[in-house]
């Protein structure tokens, strides 16, 4: 909040400041000042060197255990798993880096916002100094297209504009004034204020400088900015559990081993390196590179669906989005504004098309006789009317018919939005300023100001005859009419007819219209215009009709906003705009119901923050916030257990946006500390690509699933496999060797295939998973144990069959190797998906997955047949038989998972029927 200045008035402030408003501080109070206050800049944080930044990542309880694992594998002479593990670790430091160093990148990227220098008052004289050196209670002028350097009360003004869309996200110019405010008000409400980093557009003035640095409003979301904290996403913090017990147990149940297999008689050296070995191959140490390969994956597929992703996680993170909170402007709406109905000659008419492309028909019913009053309307709006109509940047009136048409560059507004709406209007009906002109010159001007509220401009044309075109609030124009337009002619105005105006006007005011009035006058013959004052110019004036106008919806956000809701996330649309506006936008998108909430800013002060959760539950609509407001917002949701998503453009947004689980910005019109504050861009500013990105992070989560499924059901049956032979009395049926080459070409490349798997058509008609369900939810837990079971009795009736039989300890051995090894390779394609049976995915849908499994299947053959290979892993050669019986045994459970799957989608399909 701008704090107590705009309620006090220019005198007041002065007072309050020391200063003489004549002649402005000394030089020498102006330096007592500065060294009490310290410079005008945003402050910035201790630099970090990159080698602590680096060192810092290494304090991960999973990095630590990587690295033990890496000392571990080299141990054993297994340097490929050593390179490749030292590779994951030092990949995640990067990455770990690059975070750091955006987050620092994010307040530089904000002090750009600040001003380089200013003009002040000191002692009695105009100097520029750097903006850096301003003080509280230093006089600065200010002029168009300057950025405002401090937070400034306004005490002189002359025709002042300001774009504050930096602060409140509206991209429309602020009329500034000097009068003092009854209360305290947020930014968007604070008319006799100038903030820091905002841009004057037009007129000029001065003020007195109340707050400098980190106490302006700019400085305010810079330290909201670094305060927020950067959590670990859901997928972060169950991978971290699941890493911690998988190693507990692991280890436990590895130590076990070797303490048995000791008591039994065996060498204490052998069975030291099957524990190790079993530890290495136990302990899932290639889930990060799989994670990361996964959501890597998950960033080129968002690429193409013009979603860039900043942080890898941020995935994942929205796939279990449950809130997205997005800023109105830009972001649902096309900021064009664009007008949608008409009032003129008693009735109404709509206005399609959108944006400033000057495509678009009048519909409704329209007199022949009323013809002439809407053409009178027509170009009233052209002609009273400042901004410029650019397509390919060049200015260029009714030509562009002559190129066909075609629309194949954006339109543009160079001047005010809601001139360019007029302008655009009167090009659909086939009025072009530039052509008006020509016939009807401009002779004068009077300029629109917030006192009068409306404006006009005085044309002539070759005959002398001359006309004042008025436009300007609907209340104030008709206040100064005393005809209206009917059939062509002017009709005096009497007290029913203005009540049918007025009406209109509230009619249009109610769904959320920005609406103007226009009027002419014809002046009388001899008319001087230089002499002649406002008031002599606008009397006497004819109505000729009314214009409605809105920033309108994105017809792509629309369908967005109800595929989110099909996927079960609540959308709330947070603006700075008025509620009345935010109201309409948000019914006509589906946000919101016609009586649905909404809370302003206003009302948001006076919560506290258990209230502010308790209704923002059901709160879909919030208007005329601040920024302390979003941030405040996006935290009470999170408290209430949501996964939050937001997305903005202006500095406004970024606190909340770095707040949020996910922080998404615009790549169009978004700012540099926005984007650097979030962890994904939309690169074509359409909200709906975060359906896509939805879409992308709830599959990269069911990938990620699989292979945590396929993994520890495939570790678990290895650890089985030792543990149950040992407490059985059999001999060690794998070799320490045999362990660690299982788990190179069953827990690689299959795994890897897994997280490429394609998305199910149906995942966005399902809710969004609970944010603190366990990464084992839904029986993932039971069936990985009971598949690992499986796979382990499997192999070890494999190995008593060869070892009853009489053979050799290392023909068993094989046997047992190639029958744990094809067990898991057959499996990996049961863990393609928890509801559907192989036939129902299609077993050559993931060609990668097929892959794979050849090339494993290759290479273990290659272990057991070639010969300079046998001596080294302890195999033999096995006849067609043995093959016969190992893939019997291997293809079983796949096939039995099968049926299983298949049954129970039956089930599942004459559950929903009978539901139904």
């Amino acid at each position: 909040m701008p704090g107590i200045w705009p309620t006090l008035s220019a005198e007041e402030t002065a007072v309050r400041l020391e200063v003489d408003s004549s002649k402005g501080l000394s030089d020498r109070e102006a330096r007592t000042r500065l060294e009490r206050v310290g410079p005008n800049m945003l402050e910035k944080g201790p630099d970090i060197a990159m080698w602590q930044m680096f060192l810092n990542q290494f304090k991960d309880f999973m990095v630590l255990v990587l690295l033990a694992a890496t000392a571990i594998s080299g141990f054993l002479g297994e340097w490929s798993d050593a390179i490749t593990i030292s590779i994951i670790v030092l990949l995640n430091a990067v990455l770990g880096v690059m975070q750091e160093y955006r987050a620092e990148r994010s307040m530089e990227a904000l002090r750009e916002l600040t001003a380089p220098e200013a003009r002040v008052l000191r002692g009695g004289l105009e100097k520029k100094i750097p903006a850096a050196e301003l003080v509280p209670g230093d006089i600065v002028i200010l002029e168009a297209g300057d950025r405002v350097p401090a937070d400034i009360r306004l005490t002189h003004t002359v025709d002042i504009e300001a774009v504050e869309a930096t602060l409140t996200g509206e991209s429309t110019p602020v009329r500034k004034h000097t009068r003092t405010l009854e209360r305290q008000a947020g930014p968007a409400d604070t008319g006799n204020m100038a903030f820091m980093g905002t841009v004057l557009t037009r007129g000029r003035g001065q003020g007195i400088v109340v707050a400098t640095g980190m106490a302006t409003e700019m400085g305010q979301i810079a330290g909201m900015i670094r305060e927020a904290e950067n959590e670990p996403t859901p997928l972060q913090r169950r991978l971290a559990q699941l890493g911690k017990g998988l190693i507990t147990f692991c280890l436990g149940v590895c130590a076990l081993v070797v303490l048995v297999g000791i008591q039994r008689g065996e060498p204490v050296y052998q069975m030291f390196l099957v524990g190790v070995s079993l530890a290495v191959a136990a302990i899932p140490e290639g889930l990060p590179a799989i994670v990361t390969v996964a959501l890597a994956i998950g960033v080129q597929r968002m690429i193409r669906r013009n979603a860039i992703i900043r942080r890898l996680p941020a995935v994942e993170t929205l796939g279990c989005a449950t809130f997205i909170c997005s800023d109105k402007t830009g972001t649902l709406t096309q900021n064009e504004m664009t007008v949608r109905r008409v009032y003129v000659a008693g009735g109404w008419l709509e206005v399609t098309g959108e944006g400033y492309d000057p495509k678009g028909k009048f519909t409704g019913r329209l007199q022949e006789s009323s013809v002439a009053d809407f053409n009178k309307m027509m170009q009233i709006a052209a002609l009273c009317n400042n901004s410029v109509l650019l397509r390919n940047n060049i200015s260029i009136g009714g030509l562009f018919r002559k190129n066909g048409g075609k629309n194949s560059v954006a339109w543009q507004i160079n001047g005010d939005p809601t001139e360019g709406a007029l302008m655009v209007m009167a090009a659909k009906a086939g009025f072009w300023r530039e052509k008006l002109e020509k016939q009807d010159l401009r002779l004068a001007e009077i300029p629109f100001d917030s006192e009068r509220k409306r404006m006009t401009v005085i044309c002539g044309d070759k005959n002398g005859k001359k006309e004042a075109l008025v436009k300007g609030a609907p209340d104030v124009v008709l206040g100064l009419c005393t005809h209206y337009l009917k059939e062509g002619r002017p009709v005096p105005l009497d007290n029913r007819e203005r009540a049918i105006i007025l009406a209109a006007n509230s009619d249009m005011a109610e769904n959320a219209l920005r609406v103007l009035g226009l009027a002419y006058r014809e002046l009388p013959a001899g008319f001087n215009v230089k002499e002649a004052g406002p008031a002599e110019v606008e009397r006497n004036l004819v109505f000729a009709g009314l214009a409605g106008m809105i920033d309108p919806p994105r017809p792509a956000a629309i369908s967005a906003v109800h595929t989110c809701r099909r996927a079960g996330i609540k959308v709330a649309m947070i603006t700075g705009d008025h509620q009345l506006t935010a109201r309409s936008v948000a019914r006509e998108m589906g946000i919101a119901g016609r009586d649905g909430r909404t809370l302003t800013g206003e009302e948001i002060e006076k919560l506290s923050d258990e209230e502010l959760a308790r209704l923002a539950e059901n709160t879909h609509v919030y208007a005329r916030v601040s920024p302390r407001h979003k941030l405040r917002i996006v935290k009470a949701l999170k408290a209430n257990g949501h996964v939050v998503a937001m997305t903005g453009d202006g500095v406004n947004d970024a606190p909340a946006v770095k707040e949020a689980d996910i922080g998404i910005s615009m790549g169009i019109t978004g700012t540099d500390v926005t984007r650097e504050a979030s962890s994904m861009v939309l690169a074509d500013d359409n909200f709906s690509s975060i359906v896509a990105a939805v879409e992308e992070g709830r599959g990269i989560y069911e990938n990620i699933r699989k292979f945590i499924r396929y993994l520890l059901s495939c570790n678990v049956g290895e650890v089985l496999v030792m543990f149950l032979a040992v407490l059985g009395g059999l001999p060690l049926p794998l070799l320490p060797i045999q362990i660690l080459w299982m788990n190179l070409v069953t827990d690689g490349l299959p795994a890897m295939a897994l997280g490429v798997d394609p998305v199910d058509g149906n995942i966005m008609r399902r809710p969004p998973r609970d944010p603190g369900e366990s990464i084992f939810a839904h029986g993932l837990g039971l069936r990985i144990l009971g598949s690992g079971s499986f796979i382990a009795m499997l192999t070890l009736l494999v190995f008593w069959y060869a070892f009853m039989e009489g053979r050799n300890l290392d023909f068993s051995r094989t046997m047992a190797f190639n029958t744990l090894v094809f067990l898991q390779l057959f499996y990996v394609f049961a863990c393609r998906s928890e509801h559907a049976s192989i036939r129902e995915i299609g077993l050559f849908t993931n060609p990668h997955l097929v892959g794979a499994v050849l090339i494993s299947m290759l290479l273990q053959v290659s272990v057991t047949y070639l010969p300079f290979l046998n001596p080294i892993f302890h195999t033999v050669p096995l006849g067609l038989g043995h093959w016969v019986i190992i893939l019997v045994f291997a293809v079983f459970p796949t096939l039995l998972g099968t049926l299983a799957a298949g049954l129970g989608c039956r089930v599942k399909e004459k559950v929903t029927y009978l539901r139904v």
